[in-house]
């Protein structure tokens, strides 16, 4: 693992890099040769915790991954990562290292080479990673301060015990950009926009998200891409509050998200369908 300042000047600015900076104080270090996957660990309530965030690398020799995509390296780097940090604790008895993914992801990184390569492998292998992490007993918090896009959110923070984010601008969770999905459904923007306020699943607004019942806390009066000391000892805090819920409640699945009473009325119906499944199955 390589150290996160011997590359600088691929670098620019994003809520990752920003966000992985205050809450753990250090820089980062870079996953193996990958410019756009880091990693810190830092304290964490009352335990040591591994943060990790995916960044943007300008010189990615995949253009279509230089603004934090998240594709073939990104993917395959977050399993590495993510099994050398269940392999480091494998047996030893003691409480499981928490992970913490800090989301700002654009999506996927789609180009045809990526597609020949095998993007849905390299997505898939995060995403089974992130699984057996959170199945082998560590806790798992996604804590979303930017985009968290499609494919992307999928492969780096969907699989979290617990979801939270910050309620501020430029903070959306969705499965397709807001432009795209107009030339799809063959709307304006602003009917789209029109939608998501009767529709909460088709909102581009993270309050209408937290309406599903995903998220464990919406963290309001922060500033995403500046935050002081008092934010990042609130994140910090929420994030602390998080893993004490992850520890009391012992479940390894993610049932939790049917839990809340957000989630039992806007997702009624999601709720009935597993239940009948369940039943038959």
């Amino acid at each position: 693992m390589s150290d996160a300042m011997t590359k600088s000047d691929n670098q620019s600015a994003s809520r990752g890099r920003t966000w992985l900076h205050a809450l753990t104080g250090q820089a980062g270090q870079y996953v193996s040769q990958s410019t756009s996957v880091m990693f810190a660990d830092a304290p964490l309530g009352d335990t040591q915790a591994r943060f990790i965030a995916v960044v943007p690398d300008l010189a990615n020799r995949f253009p279509r991954a230089r603004h934090g995509e998240v594709g073939l390296e990104q993917g395959w780097s977050l399993a590495g990562l993510l099994r050398r940090t269940i392999d480091e604790q494998a047996g030893d008895g003691g409480p499981l290292r928490p992970i913490v993914a800090i989301v700002d992801v654009a999506g996927q990184a789609y180009g045809r080479r990526e597609e020949l390569m095998g993007i849905h492998l390299a997505c898939a292998a995060a995403v089974n990673a992130y699984a057996d992490a959170r199945l082998a007993g560590h806790p798992v918090i996604a804590l979303i301060v930017g985009h968290a896009m499609s494919g992307a959110f999928l492969a780096h923070g969907y699989q979290a015990n617990r979801i939270v984010a910050l309620d501020a601008p430029e903070v959306l969770i969705h499965a397709m950009g807001q432009a795209a999905a107009a030339r799809i459904t063959r709307r304006t923007v602003e009917q789209l926009a029109e939608l998501g306020s009767r529709i909460p699943p088709m909102s581009y607004n993270v309050r209408d998200y937290a309406k599903l019942g995903l998220l464990e806390n919406l963290i309001e009066g922060v500033d995403a891409d500046a935050p002081d000391g008092t934010a990042v000892e609130r994140v910090l805090q929420v994030l602390a509050d998080a893993l004490a819920s992850i520890r009391q409640d012992g479940r390894r699945d993610l049932s939790s998200r049917y839990a809340s009473q957000q989630a039992h009325t806007t997702r009624a119906a999601s709720i009935q369908v597993r239940k009948r499944l369940a039943e038959q199955w």
